[in-house]
C-alpha cells in the first residue's frame, strides 16, 4: 500500500512538475529575450518550484554538500537524474552545460539553454564534438560563468560504470582551470525511468578542485577515482544496494 501511495504521489508530482516549465518560462520570458541575466533568473527560478514541490509532494528533499564554485571554472559531474542538473546548476551562480545539440530543438529547454549559455554539441562524431566545444568554450570565455560536463557522456544508473571520456580531459587542459568534481546519489531517489520517486534525501557534493596543469591521463583517472569514491559512499549513505551483475 505505501508503494502505491508513493507511485500516485510520485505521478501528481510529475505532472506538476512539467506544468510548471512552460508557466515559469512565460514569466521569465520578456527578460530572457533581453538579457542572458533572465535566462538564468528563469532556470533558477524553475530550480526552487522543483525542489520545493519534491519537498512536500513525494518527500524528497535536496541537500548540497561542498563549496559550489564561482568564476569561470569546469564541473565535472556524476549524472544519475534530471535531479542531479537541477541541483547543480540551482547550486552554482551562473552555470551552462555541455548539452547534446538536438536538445537545441526542445521547447523551452532549447531556448532556454541556448540563452544561457549552454554548448551544444554532436555525441555522435566525436572528434568534431571535442573541436567544437572548444571552438564554443573559447567564444565564451569573457562570459562569467562554470562549464558544466558530464564525463560518463550519459545518464548513468545507480552502480552502473561506464569509463570517463576524454572530453573532458580535453576541456580542462584547454580552459587552464580548476576543475571541480561533483559527485552525487540523486538516481536512487530519480531514476533516469519510471514514474516512481524515492523519498529521502539527494545529494550533490561538490569535491576539493584539481588544480591546474596536470597531463590529461593523470587528471582523467584523478577525476574518475575521486568522483566514483564518493558517489559510491553517498550510494551506500543512501541505502542502494546495487543488483547483482550490474557493471
Amino acid at each position: 500500500m505505501g508503494y502505491a501511495i508513493q507511485w500516485i504521489r510520485s505521478l501528481a508530482f510529475n505532472i506538476t512538475m512539467y506544468i510548471a516549465m512552460p508557466i515559469v518560462a512565460l514569466i521569465y520570458l520578456p527578460w530572457m529575450l533581453v538579457s542572458p541575466h533572465g535566462g538564468v533568473a528563469g532556470c533558477k527560478a524553475y530550480c526552487v518550484v522543483v525542489k520545493w514541490l519534491a519537498s512536500w509532494m513525494i518527500n524528497l528533499r535536496c541537500e548540497v554538500r561542498g563549496t559550489p564554485p564561482e568564476g569561470q571554472v569546469l564541473v565535472a559531474a556524476k549524472h544519475q537524474s534530471f535531479l542531479d542538473i537541477i541541483m547543480i546548476f540551482h547550486a552554482v551562480p551562473s552555470g551552462r552545460f555541455i548539452m547534446k545539440q538536438i536538445l537545441l530543438y526542445a521547447p523551452i529547454l532549447g531556448q532556454y539553454a541556448y540563452r544561457i549559455g549552454c554548448v551544444p554539441v554532436n555525441r555522435g562524431k566525436r572528434g568534431q564534438a571535442i573541436t567544437k566545444m572548444l571552438e564554443d568554450v573559447k567564444r565564451g570565455a569573457s562570459l562569467p560563468g562554470q562549464l558544466i560536463i558530464y564525463s560518463q557522456g550519459t545518464r548513468l544508473a545507480p552502480g552502473v560504470k561506464r569509463p570517463y571520456k576524454i572530453g573532458t580531459a580535453v576541456l580542462y587542459e584547454q580552459m587552464g582551470t580548476d576543475c571541480y568534481p561533483v559527485s552525487t546519489n540523486a538516481g536512487v531517489f530519480w531514476p533516469r525511468r519510471g514514474v516512481y520517486r524515492k523519498p529521502g534525501t539527494a545529494v550533490v557534493d561538490f569535491l576539493p578542485p584539481i588544480p591546474p596543469g596536470l597531463p590529461k591521463e593523470e587528471f582523467l583517472k584523478r577525476l574518475e577515482t575521486e568522483v566514483e569514491t564518493a558517489s559510491d559512499a553517498l550510494l551506500v549513505e543512501a541505502g542502494f544496494t546495487a543488483p547483482k551483475g550490474k557493471s
